[in-house]
């Protein structure tokens, strides 16, 4: 199962989208809202704070 490249969470199989970048790096999304905030905005998951990676920054467990 994979899981969203922005916001961390689990991905269903058979849901969500897959985006290959010119470099063929494979992104997973589970959302629009993801993809966009990625892609389209160029923002940061550690400074989103509804994604998993901002809650484990701000608990001080990733560095």
């Amino acid at each position: 199962m994979a899981s969203c490249n922005f916001c961390g969470k689990p991905i269903p199989t058979g849901t969500g989208k897959l985006y290959v970048q010119k470099d063929g790096k494979l992104l997973h999304f589970c959302s629009n809202k993801c993809e966009k905030n990625l892609l389209v905005l160029k923002r940061k998951p550690r400074q989103t704070r509804w994604t998993e990676e901002h809650h484990q920054v701000k608990k001080g467990v990733k560095q």
